[in-house]
């Protein structure tokens, strides 16, 4: 194979034989932890017990699967308003403590109160109520995760978030969309024909993706409240990876309408496109810097494939990677400071962290066939498609390389990851 076509369907997303149960919720294996985790005591909140059991089961849970966090033995249920024993608690090895309340308002619904205790200094930290239904059980254990790993490391929780990906099952291709942890999976589109590259839009409401059911890729804006969709880009021969900008009112794109993959942006309804670069290799995979100033992309002009990066408005590209021969797929983290990208090493294809600064380089996974990188909203993990044991798998990897995840579907496969953005409340 020459090296034009192998680059080809290594960005098409290696879209071959895959077989998995469709509707299977995600699983997350944890395979590596951070160091120094804060040992935490989420105590079974008091009152209404099938509900409690709930919620508490999310947030362990979810500080669990951090990999940033040691759960202490809570014992019996304890109330926001109970009074601490501080010293009991610090003698069990805790740092820190959640109690809570569950309690029946009417008409169905329950209000549930918690408050987070630092176990060495005796203080509270904060606490939240909600009102909420018990099917709301879950999204309010994962708003308790958020407020308590935010308060413990100071940085956003992200286990109100939500992932898509694409599985495929007998000739079946579905995008679905699930929380952060995997569960709740919900099918966005079916289809007999393929589709890859979901890119969310900033508000999370909208996904741009590609869809092959007209036997050719277009691009789509799919809303996720209504169902409705609409065609972003049809036009002649090829219409693929949309990316969009930081304000959610364009999509970069890449359209093979005036000959080879060239780069393009497009108005989110479809109007105004416009050609952002000229060359006579592969331009692909765009992606736009958090300040919507560069797009990053990959393009083999100079001989190999390697990420390159362009004013948003087009112009001249200037080289980003130099170390190997092939670096594909630039995703910047949200604050703009680092890179991930896909590297060849020794013929493995792995995930990698530039420092943009230093342009310093790191190897994040032992694994062989890694691709379509997508990082968290808050910048802490990276998520991304990987193959073990010939089965597709997706994996998440904090930006430090400590902490390691496994999402996989039981006796199946799964591609096309993408982090969705923080949710406004």
């Amino acid at each position: 194979m020459t090296m034009h076509a192998a680059f080809r369907v290594t960005l098409a997303i290696l879209l071959f034989a895959l077989s998995f149960a469709a509707r299977a919720q995600l699983t997350i294996e944890i395979t590596g932890a951070g160091a120094n985790r804060i040992p935490v005591a989420i105590a079974d909140f008091a009152g209404e017990p099938a509900i409690a059991k709930a919620i508490g089961s999310v947030v362990r849970g979810d500080l669990e699967r951090s990999g940033l966090f040691r759960l202490v033995e809570a014992g019996a249920p304890l109330a926001e308003t109970a009074a601490v024993n501080f010293g009991d608690w610090k003698a069990r090895g805790a740092d820190a403590l959640v109690a809570g309340s569950v309690a029946a308002t009417g008409g169905g619904r329950y209000e549930v109160r918690f408050r987070l205790h630092d176990v060495q200094k005796q203080v509270a930290l904060g606490g939240m109520a909600y009102v909420m239904a018990p099917q709301q059980a879950r999204t309010t254990g994962h708003r308790i995760a958020d407020f308590v790993y935010e308060k413990l490391t100071g940085e956003p929780g992200i286990f109100s978030t939500r992932i898509a990906y694409v599985v495929k099952s007998a000739g079946r291709y579905e995008l679905q969309v699930a929380d952060a942890d995997g569960m709740n999976a919900q099918t966005a589109l079916a289809s007999r024909e393929p589709i890859i590259s979901p890119s969310w839009s900033p508000d999370g409401a909208r996904l741009a993706y590609v869809s092959f059911e007209s036997k050719k890729p277009v691009v789509y804006v799919h809303s996720l409240t209504t169902g409705q969709r609409h065609v972003v880009a049809n036009f002649k021969g090829s219409n693929s990876a949309p990316a969009w900008s930081p304000d959610g009112r364009k999509l970069a794109v890449v359209l093979t309408k005036d000959g080879g993959s060239q780069l393009y942006s497009v108005n989110a309804d479809g109007s105004g496109v416009v050609r952002l670069a000229s060359s006579s290799g592969i331009d692909t995979e765009p992606f736009f810097s958090p300040d919507g100033q560069f797009i990053h992309f990959t393009s083999d002009r100079g001989g190999s494939p390697q990420v390159y990066r362009i004013s948003a408005s087009g112009g001249d590209a200037q080289r980003v990677t130099f170390e190997g021969t092939y670096n594909v797929t630039p995703r910047l983290s949200p604050d703009g400071k680092s890179m991930a990208y896909v590297s060849r090493n020794g013929g493995r294809f792995q995930l990698t962290l530039m420092d943009l600064a230093t342009r310093q380089n790191q190897i994040l996974t032992d694994s062989d066939k890694d691709e379509s990188p997508s990082f968290a909203p808050n910048g802490r993990m990276i998520l991304y498609a990987s193959e073990i044991g010939g089965r597709g798998v997706l994996a998440a990897v904090s930006s430090d390389g400590r902490v390691k995840q496994k999402l996989s579907v039981q006796a199946g496969d799964v591609r096309e990851p993408a982090w969705g953005p923080f949710l406004k409340n």
